[in-house]
């Protein structure tokens, strides 16, 4: 168990967080490629709050919040949840407190359409996208970093068996709860979910590039140096 924070610590992060500008930013790559890694401590260091597409959509279902109703009416019947539902829950969860200096977006958006209607959704909070985070990686590696993966459900801290391990095997190291791994983290699952990652988000990082917004960077990479090219593009 990870000790109390001291409160000249919570105040000294209170302090920091309130000089800190805005960011909203944009998470893109397969799966596997260190989005869930580098995420949260990116969160931390710049005070934003981290929205994972599938987490949101579980929450808000499980809240029972209008979006979250229409979104659990639709996979009832084994449809695709729409992405004006997504898009309205995601606003929904831009109007939490942790999300007041802005957000990492991660897994949303998948498709040039998805990518215009939050621009749409963002500019009529006058507020728009700063960035957007390309993670670049071998797919041969993609499947040694999934199968490894483990997760941390309630904060989304991700581990992996060999290349980042918790230092009590299978436990997270703040909390000292289990860690699971995802039943989709299989190589058979991983090649299904590339192939589609590709042939959708192809078009959506040009859409950022033409922009001016799109930043790659390597995801073979140690994490260290990632989060340092991280932070040399958004700093």
């Amino acid at each position: 168990m990870a000790e109390e924070e001291h409160p000249f610590q919570q105040f000294g992060r209170f302090l920091k967080c309130m000089t800190q500008p805005e960011r909203r930013l944009i998470f893109m790559g397969p799966p596997g490629s260190g989005k869930g890694t580098q995420a949260p401590a990116v969160k931390d260091e710049f005070c934003l709050c981290h929205l994972s597409t599938g987490d949101m959509l579980r929450a808000a279902v499980d809240a029972g919040s209008d979006w979250g109703k229409q979104a659990k009416s639709v996979m009832s019947s084994g449809g695709l949840v729409s992405d004006d539902i997504v898009v309205g829950i995601i606003k929904e969860n831009l109007n939490q407190p942790e999300c007041a200096k802005g957000f990492i977006l991660d897994g949303f958006p998948r498709t040039v359409v998805q990518a215009e209607k939050l621009d749409q959704m963002l500019k009529e909070s006058e507020t728009q996208i700063d960035g957007v985070i390309e993670f670049g990686i071998d797919d041969n590696l993609l499947v040694k970093r999934i199968t490894g993966r483990r997760i941390h459900p309630s904060s989304g801290r991700t581990y992996h068996t060999e290349f980042n391990p918790p230092k009590v095997a299978d436990k997270d190291d703040v909390t000292g709860e289990p860690l699971i791994q995802r039943s989709d983290d299989n190589a058979e699952t991983l090649k299904k979910r590339l192939s589609a990652f590709y042939s959708q988000t192809g078009p959506v990082i040009d859409y950022y590039k033409k922009k001016g917004l799109l930043t790659k960077v390597n995801g073979d990479a140690p994490q260290e140096k990632v989060f340092e090219d991280i932070m040399d593009n958004i700093a």
